[in-house]
C-alpha cells in the first residue's frame, strides 16, 4: 500500500502539474465558434440592447421549446430571476416564503426586496435538498408561497412538495440555477411549478458569465415577469408610462448570444457531465467506507455538484482526519456548501439587516417578528459538516475520474487497515 501523501507518501495528483478542470476556465466550460459567431452578429449589427435585437429573444424562444413552456423571459442573473418571480406573484408586505436553509443568497435575495419575510425548512441529510415535512412544519398564517431550489443538479422531490403547496393554497417557485436540465419523475425542472429560474452564472450547466431566465405556463404571471424584468414599461406601441415598480433585469444580446450557443450546447454538456459523474458514482460505491451520492428514484441527475459521505465506524477515522488526508493527495475535495451553515444564520438574515437600521419587514405590523434559530436546523448542520463535495463540469474526463476514485480508495484503504 502506497503511504499517503499526508505522511510523506507520493501524492495521487500533483495539481501543479495536472490541475483539475475548473468552471473558472476554458478547461471546464464548453465554450467555442458558435458562441463566437454569434457574437459577432451582434457586434456587426450595431445593436446590443434586447428590443430591436434578435438574439434574447431567439434564446428565450428556444428554451420555451426545449423546456414545453408557453413563456421564458431572460434576465440578468439567477438572483434576478428568483426576485422577478416573487415579484410576479405579488405578494403583499410582511408575506413569508418558505425556502431551504443549504442555498446561495440569490435564492432569498429576492423574497426581501419583494418587502417579504424568509421562512426556512430543514434538509434530508443525504442530498441537502429541501424536506417535505419540515416544509409542513414552517408554514403559518402568512405562508404563501414555496421556493424550492433543486442543490447540486438533482431535483427535489416535487411529487410531495406539490402536493402540500396544493394542500395550502401555496405558490410554487423552482429555483433551478444548479440543474439545468433535470428531470423529476420525466418531468423537467422548472415547469412543475408556477415558475421556474434559471442562473447562467459561470458555474452553471449553461453559462454566460451572469445571466437568468424565468420560464412557466400561467399567462397572468407571465405577463407580470416580463413587465417587472422591463421597470414595468408598458412597450405595446403606446406610451403609457410606468405602471408600477418594476426593475430593469432585461438581458442584452452579447449576453443572449452566448445563452443561445449554450443552450443549444446542454444535451452535450449533460451527457459529459452524465458519463463522467457516474462512473465516479460507481467507483464510490465499491470502496468499503464509503457512500455514493443518494438520488431519488424517480431523479435524473445534471452532475453540478458531485458528493458523497463516510461511515466514519467503517473507516475509524473522523470527516475532518479523511478530508485532511484526501486533500494532501491532491483531490479536488472539501466538506460543507456556502460556508458550510445554514443561510439564515448569516448575518443579514440573523440579525434582520435588510434594510436601514430597523428590522423590516420582519418586524410587526408588517411580520411577525420571525427568528431563525440555530437549534432548529439539526439535518442542516450535521449535512454540512459530514458531506464531500466536488464542483462537476463537462471539463472532466474518464482520466480525472480515475484519479479521485485511485486517491478515495487509497485514503480508504489505509484507514480500514488501520482500523
Amino acid at each position: 500500500m502506497d503511504e499517503l501523501a499526508i505522511n510523506g507518501g507520493p501524492k495521487t495528483r500533483d495539481t501543479s502539474v495536472k490541475p483539475w478542470p475548473s468552471v473558472g476556465n476554458a478547461s471546464g466550460r464548453m465554450f467555442g465558434d458558435e458562441e463566437l459567431s454569434l457574437l459577432e452578429q451582434v457586434i456587426r449589427s450595431g445593436n446590443l440592447f434586447r428590443y430591436g435585437g434578435t438574439m434574447v429573444e431567439a434564446f428565450e424562444a428556444e428554451m420555451a421549446a426545449k423546456y414545453g413552456v408557453k413563456h421564458a423571459t431572460a434576465v440578468t442573473s439567477g438572483t434576478a430571476a428568483v426576485h422577478t418571480a416573487v415579484a410576479a406573484l405579488d405578494l403583499d408586505v410582511g408575506d413569508e416564503v418558505i425556502t431551504t436553509t443549504v442555498t446561495d443568497g440569490g435564492t432569498v435575495i429576492g423574497i426581501l426586496q419583494c418587502n417579504c419575510v424568509p421562512t426556512f425548512a430543514d434538509v434530508d441529510r443525504r442530498t441537502m435538498i429541501l424536506r417535505p415535512d419540515s416544509i409542513e412544519a414552517a408554514i403559518s398564517e402568512r405562508t404563501r408561497a414555496i421556493i424550492v431550489v433543486h442543490l447540486f443538479g438533482q431535483p427535489a422531490p416535487m411529487d410531495e412538495i406539490l402536493d402540500i403547496a396544493k394542500k395550502r393554497d401555496l405558490y410554487v417557485i423552482e429555483d433551478c440555477a444548479q440543474a439545468h436540465g433535470a428531470t423529476f419523475d420525466g418531468r423537467l425542472v422548472g415547469t412543475m411549478g408556477h415558475l421556474g429560474a434559471f442562473s447562467m452564472q459561470q458555474s452553471k450547466q449553461v453559462a454566460t458569465g451572469d445571466g437568468g431566465i424565468v420560464i412557466g405556463n400561467d399567462d397572468q404571471l407571465a405577463a407580470r415577469v416580463r413587465m417587472f424584468h422591463d421597470k414595468f414599461y408598458d412597450r405595446r406601441g403606446e406610451y403609457r408610462g410606468y405602471e408600477r415598480l418594476g426593475a430593469n433585469y432585461r438581458m442584452n444580446e452579447l449576453t443572449g448570444a452566448v445563452a443561445l450557443a449554450q443552450l443549444r450546447k446542454l444535451d452535450v454538456i449533460l451527457e459529459h457531465r452524465r458519463r463522467t459523474a457516474g462512473k465516479l458514482y460507481e467507483a464510490v460505491a465499491q470502496i468499503e467506507g464509503l457512500k455514493p451520492p443518494w438520488i431519488h428514484p424517480k431523479a435524473e441527475h445534471a452532475w453540478w455538484i458531485f458528493s458523497f459521505q463516510i461511515d466514519e465506524e467503517v473507516l475509524g477515522c473522523t470527516v475532518d482526519e479523511f478530508k485532511a488526508a484526501v486533500q494532501a493527495e491532491g483531490l479536488p475535495l472539501s466538506t460543507g456548501y456556502a460556508g458550510g451553515i445554514p443561510i439564515c444564520m448569516y448575518p443579514f438574515l440573523a440579525e434582520r439587516r435588510a434594510y436601514g437600521r430597523g428590522h423590516f419587514p420582519w418586524e410587526p405590523p408588517y411580520g411577525r417578528g420571525v427568528e431563525y434559530r440555530a437549534e432548529d436546523y439539526p439535518d442542516t448542520y450535521w449535512a454540512q459538516a459530514n458531506t464531500f463535495i466536488t464542483s462537476w463540469n463537462e471539463g472532466f474526463t474518464e482520466e480525472d475520474v480515475d484519479d479521485i476514485a485511485r486517491g478515495l480508495a487509497k485514503v480508504a484503504a489505509y484507514f480500514r487497515a488501520r482500523a
